[in-house]
């Protein structure tokens, strides 16, 4: 296994050379070529990239692989040009992820802040348990999005599968599609905006109406991808708090009775 070093880059990224700005600002690093490389190479190359300063760089041909770009601590715009396995941007903190395609299972997972986009479709577990930060996936999102999600901004312009925000505790998510079933079963605190049909929402979940300000807020998420939230009839579900407490039932008087 090799450890590269910010001399290596030269034998990752293309050979053409890359021009320096007169002012010294960074510039674009060449692309980052997954092909011959292991999982690893590929994180630690990425982390030698982000150390020399770069604003941004390429990743070419991540074939589905699972586990890029995670535990990275650096705000480098790093695009992906295709489609990314398991676990893209977990464990990271200022990330800015640009997937150019779809991503497997529990993108941005335990994500502590930066912005993770995704151009396509998201598998299960999108932004699970994610501290904060922002995931926006353009697509459609699979089951158990945003499930314990622990303070981020989950955002999904199409469907969003069953089970979604289980246990979630905090932040937020907005869905411009539909959501299946027990959406947001057993949610202690956060916000979920759905603007298309809910199948059924899960235990303790309730449906309350949005506020002047929740409206403004939806504008201002949803401007970004040059969505108007008005062309939705978003529902907000939030914590009936109904099961903050324990209620004890006596059955011996229920079985008199």
């Amino acid at each position: 296994m090799t450890d590269f070093a910010v001399a290596d880059l030269t034998t990752l990224t293309s050979t053409s050379s890359t021009p320096t700005p007169s002012d010294g600002s960074p510039v674009d690093c060449q692309p980052l070529d997954c092909n011959g490389l292991t999982t690893r190479e590929i994180n630690q190359a990425l982390k030698a990239i982000a150390a020399t300063g770069q604003a941004s760089v390429t990743v070419l041909n991540p074939t589905g692989r699972h586990n890029l770009a995670v535990g990275l601590e650096t705000s480098m715009l790093i695009r992906f040009e295709g489609s990314v396995g398991y676990y893209c941007g977990g464990l990271s903190d200022h990330a800015n992820l640009d997937i150019q395609g779809n991503c497997g299972w529990s993108v941005g997972e335990n994500l502590m802040s930066g912005q993770i986009i995704v151009r396509g479709d998201a598998s299960a577990n999108a932004a699970a348990t994610a501290r904060g930060g922002k995931i926006c996936v353009l697509g459609n999102a699979g089951a158990r999005a945003g499930i314990s999600l622990k303070g981020a901004t989950l955002i999904v312009l199409g469907n969003i599968g069953a089970g979604s925000a289980f246990m979630m505790q905090q932040g937020r998510m907005i869905v411009c599609g539909d959501a299946g079933a027990n959406l947001a079963d057993s949610i202690y605190e956060g916000e979920i905006f759905v603007g298309g049909a809910i199948a059924s929402l899960g235990a303790d979940a309730q449906v309350e109406p949005l506020t002047e300000a929740d409206w403004q807020m939806l504008d201002r998420e949803l401007g970004d991808w040059n969505v108007k939230a008005q062309d939705y009839a978003f529902k907000k579900v939030v914590c009936a708090k109904q099961l903050y407490n324990f209620k004890p039932r006596d059955f011996a008087q229920e079985n008199a009775i």
